[in-house]
């Protein structure tokens, strides 16, 4: 039996790649829609990829596995538990093969045999993987989003991301009997999960890459658990907020995602361009670092930072309905060309070209200005707020903002903030904090290309404010009076 694990940094997700070096067949387990990794690795171990299959309707990236399954003439299997809502709308038109609960299929001497893993989603399955060569029983298990290293897959998505009302306690009674089925696997086994560090697919999961199932039985605490109610109560504690548009991705990927036939490539624009598309209100990402935006940038652009989160906030902020412009100031196009790619694994298509660093100076040489913000340390704000000149907004998620805050301020997770920005209170200057900068940047940027000028960023964020020794609130009043009661009010209390 031949196993490569497919990492993608910015997605947090694991794929899988297991062949029989015997019959020279292959499987692929959660493609993404990047495809032709799949297809070079099977390639250079001389394998054919006959089987592709998925642990469930995933939330957080277009699925790759429809085109996979056409592009190399392979079976293509999906789950066909979890009732008829939870059904692949494609299943029968791409002739998938569905799976239930004690199923299974082999690839030369290697058996697959399906669980049914509920809890995360209605029809979440786990593959369990025996090397008939070696032995006849299972050597691992493919956990997709239910058993992570140290955490399990979080069941509030139904309810907080597709909008699934009353689903989050229901789907947690269930992943606590799946856990408890789970459990009686033997201590051997393998576990190969579908995310690490980085997910918001859960909310404590480690950097490491696998485990075992003895491993997790004494060190994750949802194998410690024993009683039903606590573990409801600990596994929706503290999730973080799922990016918005985890529920596109469901959508998505249950009616059929299209195949992108291939990588995507950047369309270079003349530089003199620019002017055209910013007036007709076209959105342009800029991917520069936060300093280097808040400096100058184009009026009306956004600051997304190629980095590791590029993806994530990407789903964010950019809207799927629409046009979208990349800039970048590394002079080769590599960096649009891999930002394409970021942008296709959750299914922002929509890309209608790219500027250089030229854009700036075209911009300029028309007569027109950049815009710019500010930027301000802890001890200024401190200042600023004792002064009344300012009023805060702290970006990051709820579950941070209860944990410590800078003592009345407003918490609206950055994600949010530009759907609120119509009851944001006016007159004073506006500084937005996230934790260490990352956030509160994409933040300032998009309030000030929403005409908000007066706007400052603290990207030192509430790192610098707590380690500079200043006052921190962890108990002050209710969070709804301050998260959901009107900011008017909350305005008020500042002075």
């Amino acid at each position: 039996m031949l196993v490569h694990r497919f990492w993608d940094p910015k997605l947090a997700q694991a794929g899988y790649l297991i062949g029989c070096s015997e019959a020279r067949e292959a499987l692929v387990i959660d493609a993404t829609r990047d495809i032709d990794q799949y297809l070079a690795h099977a390639a250079a171990l001389n394998l054919r990829i006959a089987h592709v299959t998925e642990t469930h309707i995933h939330a957080d990236f277009v699925s790759g596995s429809r085109e996979l399954a056409a592009t190399a003439g392979a079976k293509l299997y999906l789950s066909d538990e979890g009732g008829t809502d939870w059904r692949y709308d494609f299943a029968a038109s791409d002739s998938a093969v569905g799976l239930l609960d004690g199923g299974g299929f082999t690839l030369g001497r290697v058996g697959v045999t399906v669980h049914h893993t509920p809890g995360h989603t209605p029809e979440h399955l786990t593959f369990l993987i025996t090397d008939g060569a070696a032995a006849t029983e299972p050597i691992a298990a493919v956990t997709g989003d239910f058993v992570f290293v140290g955490d399990v897959g979080r069941p509030d998505l139904l309810e907080r991301a597709a909008r699934v009302e009353g689903t989050a306690e229901s789907a947690a009674r269930t992943l606590f009997r799946s856990v408890q089925r789970f459990k009686s696997q033997p201590d051997y086994l393998q576990i190969w999960p579908g995310h690490g560090a980085g997910s918001a697919c859960g909310k404590g999961l480690s950097a490491i890459p696998q485990s075992t199932v003895g491993y997790e039985r004494r060190f994750n605490w949802a194998f410690a658990v024993t009683d039903e109610a606590e573990f409801v109560r600990l596994v929706l504690e503290g999730q973080p907020d799922p990016p918005r548009y985890f529920g596109t991705m469901k959508r998505i990927n249950k009616e059929g995602p299209r195949a992108l036939g291939g990588p995507p490539r950047p369309v270079p624009l003349p530089a003199e361009r620019v002017a055209e598309v910013l007036d007709r209100g076209e959105l342009v990402v800029d991917m520069r670092s936060s300093a280097e935006f808040a400096t100058g940038h184009l009026p009306g652009s956004i600051n997304i930072p190629f980095n590791n989160w590029f993806t994530t906030w990407a789903g964010w902020v950019v809207p799927y309905d629409r046009d979208v412009y990349l800039f970048s100031a590394k002079p080769d196009g590599r960096q649009s060309e891999l930002a394409l790619r970021d942008l296709a694994m959750i299914g922002l298509d929509r890309v209608a070209g790219s500027f250089g660093l030229d854009a700036l100076g075209a911009w300029t040489h028309a007569g027109r200005s950049l815009a710019s913000f500010g930027r301000i340390s802890a001890r200024e704000l401190a200042q600023r707020l004792d002064a009344g000149t300012a009023v805060v907004v702290d970006v990051r998620s709820r579950a941070e903002w209860e944990a410590g805050h800078i003592p009345g301020v407003v918490n609206i997770p950055a994600g949010e903030i530009e759907d609120r920005i119509g009851d944001l209170p006016q007159g004073r200057p506006l500084v937005v904090h996230c934790q260490g900068g990352t956030r509160s940047a994409i933040a300032a940027s998009l309030l000030n290309a929403r005409g908000m000028a007066d706007v400052l960023d603290m990207p030192g964020g509430f790192t610098e404010w707590e380690g500079t020794g200043l006052p921190v609130a962890r108990d002050e009043g209710s969070l709804a009076d301050l998260v959901i009661g009107p900011l008017d009010r909350v305005a008020r209390r500042l002075g």
